[in-house]
């Protein structure tokens, strides 16, 4: 674990300090002009993500550097080991045809191998199931299609839901551009934190990494960091102490319902990384306090659950339309809102 962490751990890359003649210049064409191989989307991405620092400070991309400005670029160091390894895991598939499948991907299932994560993954089950699906085929070429043509899209680790796999590099390309133009739908279940005001609404706040904590996302309502977000939220049934929302995506940035819902005050029930395993509404007293501990055993982790998912076909061009039901740990913990609300006349 510790080697794992290491690997993963930023660390410098290069330094630049910025001549005493230097004009003001974006970064972003700056280091253009100094790092070989740089393109303005790499430096961009890398701005955004935290890698590029002016002085010891995260800059955006329209910074100007100045003269005796100290640039800083860090970069993860890769694991010495990118091996796809297929491993014969269950997969709840939803839909399969020659172009695509859809998968209703179960609580504790990374998506993608990395961070410390590189068994037990979605694209490992796929690996084995193109391997059982087609014997003759290389595992060099899986490991070299996988990454480039299977994920569309993806859900967090302790999210369930539905996902989308697309099967041919055409496929991806179509199925990619759908979600580039926002035209597929999708519709989460959620359960939050606190009574919400409202009874739907709109959050709409940039999303980017955490300025001091580089490893979570944080919303930024002014824009002054990150990429556009909008998510769309509607009540389905209040709880009094929390409330059990539908949310639906515009766009698709890292954890965007979880930090949307934070920077709300609604953070999910149970939501570790973002606040949600502790009471944040409700008088704590011993008897309370134990109903929701139980609660937390019983999901451990976030509430939310990708139920809805809809796009066009990119062959057939019919219009496809899934939904999931909501998994039992999920379902358990809302039956027991219930019975709170019930037993003590909240709601």
């Amino acid at each position: 674990m510790e080697q794992q962490a290491a690997q993963n751990t930023p660390t410098e890359r290069m330094r630049i300090k910025a001549d005493k003649g230097q004009e003001p210049m974006r970064i972003d064409k700056f280091l253009m002009n100094r790092v070989e191989g740089a393109t303005r989307n790499k430096i961009q991405q890398a701005l955004e993500d935290g890698f590029i620092t002016v002085n010891g400070a995260v800059v955006k991309p329209n910074y100007k550097v100045r003269m005796g400005d100290e640039i800083i670029i860090l970069e993860t160091r890769k694991a010495e080991s990118q091996e796809i390894i297929p491993e014969e895991l269950p997969l709840d598939i939803v839909y399969e045809d020659e172009a695509l499948m859809v998968i209703n991907k179960p609580a504790g299932m990374v998506v993608h191998p990395g961070c410390g994560n590189y068994s037990g993954t979605l694209v490992n089950a796929l690996a084995w199931k193109l391997q059982q699906d087609d014997p003759e085929v290389d595992i060099a070429d899986i490991e070299n299609e996988l990454p480039r043509v299977g994920l569309v899209h993806r859900i967090d680790k302790d999210t369930t839901g539905l996902i989308l796999i697309a099967k041919t590099e055409d496929a991806m390309s179509r199925l990619a551009a759908q979600f580039k133009r926002h035209t597929v739908h999708r519709r989460y279940v959620a359960l939050a934190w606190g009574d919400m005001e409202a009874d739907e609404g709109t959050i709409i706040a940039n999303i980017g990494r955490h300025q001091r904590f580089r490893k979570i996302m944080a919303a930024y309502p002014e824009g002054e960091h990150g990429k556009h977000a909008i998510t769309h939220y509607k009540v389905l049934e209040r709880f009094g102490y929390v409330t059990l929302v539908e949310l639906q995506l515009e766009t698709g940035r890292t954890h965007q319902i979880r930090v949307h819902m934070q920077s709300i005050g609604h953070p999910l029930f149970g939501d570790a990384t973002y606040g949600g395993d502790r009471i944040v509404k409700g008088t704590i007293f011993s008897k309370y306090k134990q109903f929701v501990d139980n609660c937390f055993q019983l999901l451990p982790r976030q509430a939310l659950h990708a139920k809805e998912l809809g796009f066009v076909h990119p062959v057939t061009h019919e219009r496809m339309h899934f939904d999931s039901e909501l998994p039992a740990d999920m379902q358990a913990v809302i039956e027991k809102w219930r019975g709170y609300v019930k037993g003590k006349g909240i709601g």
